[in-house]
């Protein structure tokens, strides 16, 4: 019996043995996490000549508003200044978890944005240029959220090899993925496309040159316009993602992109035919083209990007769409304005660096004349902009100095805005402004101090 017990129990003490060595094994092939953090400090300081269109606390510059008379003055002739620190950033980066040949990551992303607001306030616009006024403290805000998965060494060809990625989560539309040299918050909008959004987004390399990508988005920061303003609402009936598609081709320090954006959106769901309450099958489709393309050598780099097509205003871009038409049975006729964005950034040096941003916006109105003129009620534009402008510029040097982690950088910026005037509150049948053109034109000075950690 004795005997008996001692060869249990030596192959009790072999099995734990080799289990915890199988373990040990184990637990030294698992991979792990690695956590970056990253963030930043930033004030900016900002001078406007004019009363304007601007976000975030006013640091995310868009136009100067147009020419308001009251008593044979224009109101909107006001300088202002202000600074503030809520575009500071938080963020992790996540990597290193890796099985066979599929690595994970992730990233997510905040600042201190959230809880400003404008509040409305009787009084406000017989004393000032606006109508409400600034309230609220600085509360965090999510930027960034997404999951990454990437399958690397993929074989292709004879002898070449391939990867290809997936991001899901809320990262930067990739019609904005595409930044110029700047340190303003608004780095070049309105004269290309920005937003952050919820996607699916797929990109395959090719080899050592060729990227072909594609995504499938949804809207939050940045909506459609419509009948009840802007919203996401427009989407969700219409029951189709934003579709996104596009090629890149890059070599020693250049690189060539050309996409597409498809959005088809519904307007309304609910119309009036004969006094009753109908269902409608509204919808609006529109397409949007882009080229981009970049340089770099040495000390020196250029950046340009133009964008053409349909509709866009759900990514900054100075347009939208109207109504044309009303039908029998109670649905109504859409029709995309056009639009064509580009802009141009260059620039040079390390420790001082000079950067140089040209932009040009142009509104082409719609492809097709509508019956007659258009209600400016019936053209649903850009949030952010105004449906009577024809045409914008803007010229953009900056000086920056970086030493070790502090960035301090000085900025001037001017904007001008050619705006034309509704006739009995209309726009003409292609949905423009053509009479009475007059430039309108801000001139900006920011100053932005940052420290990098």
């Amino acid at each position: 019996m004795k005997r008996v017990y001692l060869i249990l129990s030596a192959v009790l003490l072999s099995f734990c043995t080799l289990n915890a060595a199988a373990a040990e094994k184990e637990q030294k092939a698992e991979p792990k996490n690695n956590f970056k953090l990253y963030g930043f400090i930033r004030n900016y300081f900002v001078f406007d000549s004019r009363e304007s269109v601007s976000g975030t606390g006013d640091l995310f510059y868009y136009l100067p508003k147009d020419v308001n008379m009251k008593d044979g003055i224009d109101i909107n002739d006001q300088s202002s200044f202000r600074f503030l620190a809520l575009t500071s950033r938080l963020g992790v980066d996540v990597s290193g978890y890796q099985l066979g040949n599929v690595h994970f990551g992730a990233k997510i992303e905040g600042d201190f944005y959230s809880g400003l607001s404008n509040s409305s306030n009787a009084s406000v616009s017989e004393y000032f240029p606006g109508n409400t006024k600034i309230s609220g403290t600085a509360t965090a805000r999510l930027r960034q959220a997404y999951a990454t998965v990437t399958w690397k060494e993929l074989p292709m060809g004879v002898n070449g090899k391939a990867s290809v990625g997936l991001k899901i989560g809320q990262a930067w539309h990739p019609m904005a993925a595409d930044h110029p040299h700047l340190f303003s918050l608004e780095v070049g909008a309105p004269f290309g496309p920005f937003s952050r959004t919820p996607l699916v987004q797929m990109d395959a390399n090719l080899g050592d040159n060729w990227v072909v990508s594609g995504a499938a988005i949804w809207q939050m920061q940045y909506q459609s316009s419509g009948p009840v303003g802007t919203s996401a609402i427009y989407m969700k009936y219409g029951k189709t993602p934003e579709l996104y598609a596009a090629v890149a081709y890059k070599s020693n320090g250049f690189l060539l992109r050309a996409g597409a954006d498809l959005v088809s959106i519904k307007p309304r769901v609910l119309g009036k035919a004969e006094d009753k309450v109908v269902k409608v099958s509204d919808r609006k489709t529109s397409l949007l083209g882009y080229v981009y393309t970049q340089y770099t050598y040495k000390k020196f780099a250029v950046k340009a990007k133009t964008t053409f097509g349909e509709g866009g205003e759900h990514m900054n871009l100075m347009s939208g769409y109207a109504k044309v038409g009303e039908n029998t049975d109670g649905s109504w006729n859409y029709a995309s304005m056009r639009n064509s964005s580009s802009w141009l950034s260059m620039t040079y040096g390390k420790k001082w660096q000079g950067v140089l941003f040209l932009g040009y916006v142009k509104n082409l109105g719609l492809a097709d004349a509508a019956s007659g003129p258009i209600a400016k009620g019936d053209v649903y534009f850009c949030s952010n902009g105004f449906s009577n402008i024809n045409q914008m510029y803007r010229i953009n040097p900056q000086l920056i100095y970086n030493i070790g982690k502090m960035n301090i950088g000085l900025e001037y910026q001017f904007t001008n805005v050619q705006y034309g005037e509704y006739e009995n509150g209309c726009l003409n049948k292609f949905a423009l402004a053509d009479k009475g053109l007059h430039w309108v034109g801000n001139h900006r000075v920011n100053m932005m101090i940052k420290y990098n950690f």
